[in-house]
């Protein structure tokens, strides 16, 4: 699972991107106008029918749903064959599209930032504005898809979060005081929620020093799946020897961190600081 296999012309996935984009073109609706009827984004829309992104079981029913099965064409059965292809399914491919929103537990570990199913709007614009010749098109683009992202967090069956914080995070400007402390009762808020942990991690931990990662515990006792961060892009794996690894060193960073009570009372006095 270390690279994403070749497309096949002929298989099911490079045929749902066709048909996708036939019945478009013949209704004569852009790929915005699609994403709106879908409830996701241009990208997402763009790369379903380029075949880069394996379609989930809400697309493919809510594309049956938006042509009515035109010419006998029914894409939750081309997803079922998409799915059954030897060598396991390909929707691990994209951790926000394919795996977070299965998940059961999402784990998280974050050295220099506020998690990204917790940021802000305003927080998320800000990170991604600083991006190195990012276009004012790609940046909406960015935004969009990250605060899409956050929304398997409002569904009914939401994944637990637990998301471990160092404790530099919170002392790390981004943006004006007025950002910080926007993002900061965000957290507040969202650790209000039954399914939502926010723990601080000391920042002498030296355990996590070696980057950003999260750790997906999926339904059906199907493996663990670990996406880490690199500076160009994440790397998602199930190989048991990796993923045994993280978690070793997820438990080893846990060890440093505050309780809950204490760490959102600290969540709370830098909050107070940021003014």
């Amino acid at each position: 699972m270390e690279n994403a296999p070749s497309l096949d012309p002929g298989s099911p996935r490079v045929r749902f991107g066709a048909e996708m984009r036939r019945l478009r073109e013949a209704a004569q609706l852009s790929q915005t106008a699609v994403a709106r009827r879908l409830g996701c984004t241009q990208t997402q829309i763009s790369r379903l029918e380029s075949a880069s992104r394996t379609p989930s079981k809400s697309d493919a029913e809510r594309l049956d749903q938006l042509y009515g099965k035109a010419n006998g064409i029914s894409f939750t059965g081309i997803r079922e064959h998409i799915i059954a292809q030897p060598g396991g399914p390909a929707w691990f491919w994209n951790w926000a599209e394919e795996i977070e929103p299965r998940a059961l537990v999402i784990r998280s570990w974050d050295p220099l930032l506020v998690p990204g199913l917790l940021q802000t709007e305003a927080y998320a614009r800000y990170l991604f504005s600083r991006g190195p010749q990012i276009t004012s098109e790609e940046l909406e683009q960015r935004v969009e898809a990250r605060m899409q992202r956050q929304r398997i967090l409002d569904q009914e069956d939401a994944p637990t979060l637990l998301a471990l914080i160092d404790e530099g995070v919170l002392h790390r400007r981004i943006g004006n005081p007025e950002l910080m402390q926007e993002q900061f009762g965000h957290l507040l808020e969202a650790a209000h929620r039954s399914a939502i942990s926010i723990q601080v991690v000391d920042s002498e931990c030296v355990a996590g020093l070696a980057g950003a990662f999260m750790i997906a515990e999926l339904p059906n006792g199907e493996p663990d799946v670990v996406h880490s961060d690199s500076p160009a892009q994440g790397h998602i794996t199930n190989n048991q020897d990796l993923v045994a690894s993280i978690w070793k060193r997820y438990e080893a960073i846990r060890l440093w961190a505050y309780p809950e009570h204490i760490s959102l009372k600290k969540i709370e006095e830098v909050k107070r600081e940021w003014t």
